[in-house]
């Protein structure tokens, strides 16, 4: 939701400064963990073979595999919080919120994947996007439906029904006869 002038409009200002603040940082620590070259003895081939490197890592043992897998969940999670903080909108579809989540987080994924490949001992693993965005996704439908439901139940300041703020910002504009007409342009003769 998008309320910029006047008092009221200062908390969803701060809320979205805050989500805009932790996603530069997440993603600064996030390209500094993924980007940065590795000195090690060998390098494993390329994955583009979905699930392979899951299953790989499923044969190391359950400890291991969850060490592996779960890091690889827990990298992107906070995009599927902070992505739509630093929106700051409280009145919207679940479904359009998660989509364009969802989205986000596994472009910046493949973003980070393809980076990669200049990169001195990292190598491109298709099964990171997809438990990278599958992270971006259990985070934001564990934490963003909850938040949202309470704000709204909360009444934050500054925070308005979207189509109801609208109609009364189109009200609020008019002048007191109505609308000023419009004059439709008329074309230049041949």
């Amino acid at each position: 939701m998008d309320v910029r002038q006047g008092s009221d409009g200062q908390t969803v200002i701060h809320f979205r400064a805050a989500g805009v603040t932790l996603l530069l940082a997440h993603l600064l620590l996030v390209g500094w963990l993924t980007l940065r070259p590795l000195d090690v003895p060998w390098i494993t081939a390329a994955n583009f073979e979905p699930l392979a490197s899951i299953r790989a890592d499923l044969a190391l043992g359950p400890v291991e595999a969850a060490r592996r897998i779960g890091g690889a969940l827990l990298l992107l999670a906070p995009l599927g919080v902070l992505l739509p903080m630093a929106g700051g909108r409280i009145f919207v579809s679940p479904w359009v919120s998660l989509l364009r989540t969802v989205a986000a987080g596994a472009l910046i994924s493949l973003a980070i994947e393809l980076g990669q490949t200049g990169v001195p001992g990292q190598v491109v693993d298709i099964d990171s996007v997809l438990l990278n965005t599958a992270g971006v996704v259990l985070a934001h439908l564990l934490v963003v439906p909850v938040c949202r439901a309470r704000l709204r139940r909360r009444g934050v300041e500054g925070v308005r029904d979207l189509p109801r703020y609208r109609q009364e910002a189109r009200l609020r504009d008019e002048a007191p006869g109505g609308p000023t007409p419009t004059i439709t342009r008329v074309g230049i003769a041949p």
